[in-house]
């Protein structure tokens, strides 16, 4: 009974919309602001991280309104023949799965991709150290976006504003540094933001500082990922001989029971 109303709303809601009785989208736009208060804080931060500076955050989240909207009056619709404050309640906990979900893939993506990130930032930063010999901090900052790795560029891109706004605090190294929460990131933008205040007679000793420290994070980065691929190849190997052995011993059941005709 419950797919005949699901049916029934969505030939309803298609003809409404066809015939332009209901605005679906007019209505998401118009009640966005109240949903507002939903939008999680750091939604606009990771879908700038997947989907890069042009993503229509406003969009997007329309859409997770949308969806959650319809999905409740879908369950409504279901529930029309015995409905109770428990269904209701029940349609309502869908709804807001399904306007949940889209975030959860996300928060899902950037964990996946907080691993990769922390392999490239030693690789970023020794690139920058080598601009840091030519150039100032701020400057160095400003000519490595073009070749940061993607996922950095919006970061820096508001890191080097704040500078050029006339932020001289370490306040943007550590923002930068909490966008992107991977090992040793605090440390080193503390050491790049030292490097930019310090006077011109300790640049030199203070880079030799920051290049060792580089050094020494490209080579854990190398030995994780040898440790990495040492890791695989165990799981593979183990899941060969489990494999290998839970087949020779389901073959041995196999033939003993043949042999003794059971």
């Amino acid at each position: 009974m419950a797919i005949e109303f699901i049916l029934i709303a969505v030939i309803l809601v298609f003809v409404l919309q066809y015939n332009n009785k209901v605005d679906l989208q007019r209505f998401v736009v118009d009640s966005e602001p109240y949903f507002r208060i939903l939008m999680e804080d750091d939604y606009e931060f990771l879908l700038h991280i997947k989907f890069g500076n042009d993503v229509d955050v406003q969009k997007l989240f329309g859409s997770r309104i949308r969806n959650g909207m319809l999905t409740i009056f879908f369950m409504v619709f279901a529930f029309l023949s015995s409905l109770n404050f428990v269904n209701m309640l029940f349609a309502c906990v869908v709804g807001f799965v399904v306007f949940k979900w889209p975030y959860q893939k996300l928060k899902s993506y950037y964990k996946r991709n907080l691993h990769h990130i922390n392999q490239m930032l030693p690789y970023y930063l020794k690139s920058l150290e080598i601009l840091v010999q030519h150039y100032t901090v701020p400057v160095a900052l400003n000519r490595s976006i073009e070749t940061a790795p993607e996922i950095f560029q919006p970061g820096l891109r508001r890191l080097v504003a704040k500078i050029e706004a006339g932020d001289s605090s370490v306040d943007p190294y550590m923002d930068f540094a909490k966008e992107y929460p991977v090992r040793d990131s605090m440390r080193m933008m503390r050491l790049l933001y030292r490097l930019g205040v310090g006077s011109q007679e300790n640049k030199q000793e203070q880079l030799m500082m920051f290049s060792k420290t580089v050094s020494t994070l490209q080579n854990k980065s190398r030995a994780q990922r040898y440790q990495e691929r040492l890791d695989k190849m165990e799981n593979k190997t183990m899941m060969m001989l489990c494999t290998t052995g839970g087949g020779i011993l389901l073959l041995l059941m196999y033939s003993m029971t043949t042999m003794m005709g059971i």
